[in-house]
């Protein structure tokens, strides 16, 4: 009787023998992102043939019902309604933290090739400012892409300053983002992070197409009816983004190419192929996709890198299914995210072979990139001293790249504005690529010092 009575007596005043309620999710200061009247997130995408179409996503608040936007050649006086078409759409429903909210999507077709076209789009309470884009050219046409790694933690505080630098820079006709553009894990409310990410980019979202991969926080867990954990593309990805829809079958809605102006973008899933079975098809897709390419140059974009410099190892599924074909059908960048640090690797059997061979003019195959913009960091692995051409820890980056003829200029920038790592790779007389180095000094590669990180406060890097 005394052991129970004192078991009584020991719930009864212990309250934390009780299941805790759940933390709250973090919310953005001010939760600033109630949809309105007025639509938000305008984001523009590029068709598959971007001379010809392109397309639009918005939100709005369940007032405005139909998606609706107005296109018109653009003029240089303050009468753009004159001539405008009203273009509609589709509409999807979604409720989040914020309040009920419509998306909607509006496609831009039958376009005159590297024309300026003013549009905007609807709300119930009227319509959003003129937004213009050019169309691309149909033939070759030099232009500058902007590439950015993994926004996904701090989008708003840390990797907004990296996004509007590299727009800063000017003249970018285009963006790739490598995946995990969100965290969608709970660090912060799914419906705040899209606000973030919205708001860091701002009107050059909706002014310059984006191209985007899909990373692993993309998808949402969700668990299978035989009581299994699995994956499923999360609520947000196919309502902010309306894409070309020319990707391989199982994964249409996050693979994808767009030829702009000589250049083939090749847009693959690395989370579907690693653990949703959609790795064949994407292979197959791949091939075919870089063998009926005509464009000058061709750049593949996905998220979980070939060649990790942060992870123990390498992602060898990827390597032994996608390296291959890259080296075969004359991939010439290969842009990636994950890892939240920067590596740019040339050579599989490191760095010293690599300047050998760049120093006697050897032919240059794929070059691997990978880069972070957000607050995120992982440390170094042990390889990213010997393998990579150059790397980078604790850095916030954004790449430019200049595409010419016989000419690919990739430059690396820091937050700040610094320029960090560069290279060119010129197309020779017999069709194939040798990378030069830039020939201009460089700060020091940047990493932690045990504790210390390259700026001088803490390192903010954690092992992976």
């Amino acid at each position: 009787m005394r052991a129970l009575f004192l078991g009584a007596a020991a719930l009864a005043a212990a309250p934390s023998l009780a299941q805790a309620p759940a933390p709250p999710i973090p919310r953005t200061p001010g939760t600033p992102y109630a949809p309105r009247a007025i639509p938000d997130r305008i984001v523009l995408t590029a068709g598959a043939d971007p001379s010809r179409e392109m397309a639009v996503a918005f939100r709005t608040d369940r007032a405005q019902a139909s998606a609706a936007a107005q296109l018109v050649l653009a003029v240089d006086g303050p009468t753009l309604e004159r001539a405008a078409r009203t273009v509609i759409g589709t509409t999807r429903a979604i409720d989040s933290a914020n309040g009920s909210a419509n998306y909607h999507q509006v496609r831009f077709t039958a376009l005159e090739p590297d024309r300026v076209y003013a549009y905007r789009v609807q709300g119930a309470a009227g319509w959003s400012e003129w937004f213009q884009f050019r169309t691309a050219a149909t033939g070759f046409r030099p232009f500058r892409f902007l590439y950015l790694g993994d926004t996904q933690n701090g989008i708003l505080t840390y990797a907004s300053r990296v996004i509007r630098q590299g727009f800063m820079a000017g003249q970018v006709a285009l963006t790739v983002h490598a995946g995990d553009l969100a965290a969608q894990r709970d660090d912060l409310d799914h419906d705040d992070e899209w606000g973030e990410w919205n708001q860091a980019g701002g009107y050059n979202y909706a002014s310059t197409p984006q191209l985007p991969a899909t990373g692993n926080h993309e998808y949402v867990d969700t668990v299978l009816p035989d009581g299994r954990d699995s994956r499923k593309l999360g609520p947000y990805w196919p309502l902010q983004f309306a894409l070309p829809g020319n990707g391989a079958d199982p994964v249409k809605a996050t693979s994808y190419h767009v030829d702009y102006q000589g250049v083939r973008f090749v847009v693959l899933d690395g989370t579907a192929a690693l653990d949703l079975g959609a790795l064949d098809a994407q292979t197959r897709w791949l091939d075919a996709t870089l063998a009926a390419s005509r464009a000058k140059w061709n750049v593949v974009l996905f998220h979980q890198p070939i060649f990790t410099c942060a992870r123990p190892k390498d992602t060898e599924v990827l390597k032994a299914a996608w390296k291959p074909i890259f080296e075969a059908r004359r991939v010439d960048l290969v842009l990636q995210g994950h890892d939240h640090c920067y590596s740019r690797l040339t050579a599989e059997a490191g760095r010293d072979a690599a300047r050998a061979a760049h120093a006697g003019g050897a032919v240059q195959g794929p070059v691997y990139l990978v880069s972070v913009t957000g607050s995120k960091m992982y440390g170094l692995n042990d390889r990213a001293l010997k393998q990579p051409d150059r790397v980078a820890e604790a850095t916030e980056l954004f790449q430019l790249v200049d595409v010419a003829e016989q000419r690919l200029s990739f430059r690396t920038y820091t937050a700040s504005g610094t320029l960090y790592d560069g290279f060119d790779l010129e197309r020779g007389a017999d069709g194939r690529n040798r990378l030069r180095e830039m020939g201009v000094a460089l700060p020091a590669e940047r990493m932690c010092r045990g504790d210390i990180g390259p700026d001088g406060g803490a390192c903010v890097s954690r092992e992976k």
